[in-house]
């Protein structure tokens, strides 16, 4: 069984079960992801210049389509789900600059501030962008709490290391990892909110197994978007 930490251990026992299925999908996503071998490289402090500017020109259009998909996922939620929308809103108004800083962030270690607002979106981001802008259409699309907890997990459990690490592989400072170092800082707060929804009257038993499904489906294309890299 996945252990829960004592905040976790505060939530109701549907709430509760539903986050042991959640956790045991990012586990397998989080092993995963270290066997990139772009990601193994910030982990082995082998990352240089070249793959920080690589993995930024791909975030962009991924941080660009997230804004689009959370909007419509807003829009699609009536005033039985007002918690639930209420809160994607919020994270919508959050969110929808961050592209600015991964500008700065490539702008700040050599790359051209034209190259990254013309990258294109990879394959993997393709598959993901129009997955999720799917689900957002559909009514009421709960389920989309899957896809938040991987995608602010990354934030909240990797973002501040992988900033550290880029750091000093690059000997630069906080200034040219301003993307990752604000989401390390601040996505703790989302997925509170996250456990707080989970633990709401409005998540039904049916609908906790559409959220772990879509978490599932999310982690996999998450995987392919970084596998993936350049591959316009």
């Amino acid at each position: 069984m996945v252990a829960l930490s004592e905040k976790e251990m505060t939530l109701g026992p549907q709430a509760q079960e539903t986050l042991r299925h959640l956790l045991r999908v990012w586990l397998d996503f989080e092993r995963r992801l270290s066997q990139i071998p772009i990601i193994r490289r910030i982990d082995q402090r082998s990352f240089t210049p070249e793959d920080y500017k690589t993995l930024l020109l791909n975030m962009r259009p991924q941080v660009i389509e997230g804004s689009r998909w959370i909007s419509r996922a807003a829009s699609s939620f009536t005033a039985e789900f007002s918690d639930i929308r209420s809160m994607v809103l919020r994270h919508a108004v959050d969110e929808h600059r961050d592209y600015s800083m991964l500008e700065k962030d490539f702008v700040s270690v050599g790359g051209k501030l034209e190259d990254i607002q013309a990258s294109r979106r990879n394959i993997g981001t393709e598959a993901l962008a129009g997955y999720l802008m799917n689900e957002a259409t559909k009514p009421n699309p709960i389920n989309l709490l899957g896809a938040m907890f991987i995608i602010e997990g990354l934030g909240n459990k990797m973002a501040s290391s992988w900033a550290v690490a880029i750091q000093e592989c690059l000997s630069v400072s906080e200034e040219s990892t301003t993307f990752l170092s604000y989401h390390g800082e601040n996505d703790d707060n989302h997925m509170n909110k996250l456990y707080e929804l989970l633990d709401g009257k409005t998540i039904a038993h049916d609908s906790a197994d559409d959220i772990v499904k879509t978490a599932k489906v999310v982690a996999r294309l998450y995987l392919l978007q970084i596998e993936e890299f350049d591959n316009t």
